[in-house]
């Protein structure tokens, strides 16, 4: 006999071998981006995976569809630049009608790519929030650190998201010891003046040039202190739970909230929530996994919901403690954070 409560909604939990639930699913749409920013794509783009092996809507919104049947409650679509896949609109739509089946959240993750063209139909199709990424307000420092001079196609796409209700919109600035860490206070006093959540994020080892060294990362803590020199933040929440970032408030109450993402000094493994799904249908366990694992031929060998619900089930257990870029046999994942996934 079936005891649910009218409209109430039954899922398994996610559960990794740590008892750490996994609620939070990631999935890159395309490893193709036309930025060039240093610390991901510097070299350019490495050998794409073939048209064959990425995933196709259908495939997205099936392995979806499962993963909400196993309690995962939030979805947000990354690239690569996720707009650069066509019709991008109708996968949102296609999610979106899991969330009688218990998915409560669809984000995306942007360069800002056709935002301004495209963030009412987006909003229309299903989409809740939105992630764009700023690492400068400087017109040349952008171009430096990007390749690209498209400041002001940013700030637009910004203004667009928030116009078209993609509430609350954040932003994404990886901070950089020497390259834009003296834009801080500038960064916070963007978002006082536009309400947005600005976000900074320490610099990590997933680029494609493998040039990254500690001697750059700007630590969550010297973010704070850098910005609190000219606006005194007070702290949102005294638990972080199991998101990535520390939320702050501005203590004269303007708008705007500051949030700081300290995977490097302050790493927050042990409440990760999070798997992810590259393009070409790998699972991720893990943001630096140097290990794979092949969804995509599970699905494609004709294997039915069960069946791909029990392969990830067995992946989910192999879910990695912790990363290990504080130890020194620490070895960067092979395919960049454009093969990933943010």
């Amino acid at each position: 006999m079936d005891n649910r409560a009218e409209g109430e909604i039954l899922s398994e939990v996610l559960t990794d071998a740590y008892g750490r639930q996994i609620r939070d699913l990631r999935i890159s749409v395309t490893d193709r981006c036309q930025f060039r920013c240093f610390y991901c794509l510097p070299d350019g783009e490495p050998p794409l995976a073939r048209k064959d092996t990425i995933l196709s809507f259908e495939e997205i919104e099936r392995i979806s569809s499962v993963f909400v049947s196993l309690g995962i409650e939030k979805v947000r679509l990354t690239g690569g630049e996720p707009m650069l896949r066509r019709d991008i609109e109708k996968l949102v739509t296609a999610i979106a009608r899991l969330k009688p089946k218990g998915l409560r959240d669809i984000a995306l993750t942007t360069n800002g790519f056709s935002i301004p063209e495209k963030a009412a139909l987006l909003k229309d199709s299903g989409l809740d929030r939105i992630t764009i990424s700023l690492d400068s307000l400087d017109p040349d420092n952008f171009k430096d650190i990007t390749g690209v001079d498209k400041l002001d196609d940013v700030l637009k796409a910004i203004e667009a998201a928030q116009t078209a209700g993609l509430d609350p919109v954040k932003i994404n600035a990886v901070v950089v010891r020497g390259r834009n860490d003296h834009e801080l206070p500038a960064f916070a006093r963007f978002a006082r003046e536009t309400g947005v959540s600005m976000r900074f994020i320490e610099f990590m080892p997933l680029d494609s040039g493998h040039g990254w060294n500690r001697e750059q990362v700007v630590s969550g803590r010297e973010i704070r202190t850098a910005i609190e020199e000219q606006y005194p933040l007070e702290l949102k929440r005294d638990s972080r739970g199991t998101e990535t970032a520390w939320r702050y408030g501005f203590k004269d109450g303007a708008p705007g909230e500051i949030g700081i993402i300290a995977p490097v000094t302050e790493m927050f493994c042990g409440q990760c929530s999070r798997i992810r799904l590259t393009a070409d249908g790998q699972i991720r366990t893990c943001l630096f996994s140097t290990v794979e694992h092949d969804l995509r031929e599970v699905v494609r060998s004709g294997a039915d919901d069960e069946g791909v619900a029990e392969y990830i089930r067995a992946v989910t257990l192999q879910k990695e403690a912790s990363h290990h870029i504080n130890e020194t046999d620490f070895v960067q994942p092979e395919r960049t954070m454009s093969f990933i996934g943010g």
